[in-house]
């Protein structure tokens, strides 16, 4: 990688939605998880995720298409695991994607600064923590959410795929949220890649037990494509998402709503890749 992208950009702006402001107590999902409660409590925590889903909306409105990317934030700058998540952002942007993940170190991180430094645009759902989760130096567009499955909702709306990187729990929940949604068809079937054969040995193993217990289906295995190869992975996706999917317009903007939409549509910097293709063919 070229020594002066290695750090973090000095004057970038990042367009930040804040959650609601901290108070000592229980988070917010914790109180809603919590079991019955008086009705006017269950009504104003209705209220507020609703104000959350719209912050939300109207803060990833114009992102473009996206490419979410899952993976753990406990490796750090120098873990092969980093350096392959910074491969993959890289590559997502000189596809035209945006680059979307949960906006904080580890894998989030190295994927938000791979496409940085390839210049493309990225985006960070964060999410509020006991303790804080930073959003990363990397990330042009962030929102931290007070609830996870709102921050879950927008990591799945605005994507038209999805790379899982080595991780945790939350990104085998992650994944599987995905897995379920493009099984039980509440989502197109966006590809998902797995980038980490030895590291998902025992997941693979474990659905090819599913599938000989039939508690899935064979087209089920369909869904997902486990690699080590970054090119077979982005190979996968451009296949099946730019040559299989209308990706829409950027939305129209609403002066009145104090809309901007972003300057550079994804429309638009397919077109610019393309003709850089041509350019380097014919030289």
């Amino acid at each position: 990688m070229d020594s002066e992208r290695s750090t973090p950009p000095k004057h970038k702006t990042v367009e930040v939605v804040p959650a609601q402001e901290q108070v000592p107590g229980p988070a917010p999902d914790r109180l809603f998880l919590i079991g019955p409660r008086s009705r006017w409590k269950e009504f104003f925590s209705v209220l507020g995720i609703v104000r959350e889903l719209i912050r939300g909306f109207r803060a990833l409105h114009f992102v473009g298409p996206c490419v979410t990317v899952f993976g753990s934030a406990r490796f750090r700058e120098g873990h092969p695991f980093y350096e392959l998540g910074r491969q993959v952002g890289g590559r997502l942007a000189r596809l035209g994607f945006t680059v979307m993940t949960g906006g904080g170190p580890g894998i989030m991180e190295a994927a938000s600064r791979g496409a940085h430094e390839a210049g493309g645009y990225t985006v960070g759902c964060n999410i509020v923590l006991p303790e804080e989760q930073v959003i990363n130096p990397y990330v042009d567009c962030s929102i931290t959410f007070d609830h996870f499955f709102v921050r879950k909702v927008m990591l799945v709306k605005y994507s038209y795929a999805f790379v899982v990187m080595p991780g945790g729990l939350g990104t085998m929940d992650e994944l599987f949220e995905a897995l379920v949604l493009i099984q039980t068809k509440k989502i197109e079937d966006f590809p998902v890649v797995l980038i980490g054969k030895e590291y998902y040995t025992a997941l693979r193993e474990l659905m090819n037990r599913m599938l000989a217990e039939q508690t899935i289906d064979a087209p089920d295995l369909k869904l997902l494509l486990v690699t080590d190869s970054i090119d077979e992975a982005m190979d996968y996706i451009e296949k099946h998402v730019l040559h299989s999917f209308g990706l829409p317009q950027t939305p129209h903007a609403l002066r009145v709503l104090g809309e901007e939409p972003r300057k550079r549509s994804f429309l638009a910097r397919m077109a610019k890749r393309k003709a850089a293709k041509a350019e380097q063919a014919a030289s």
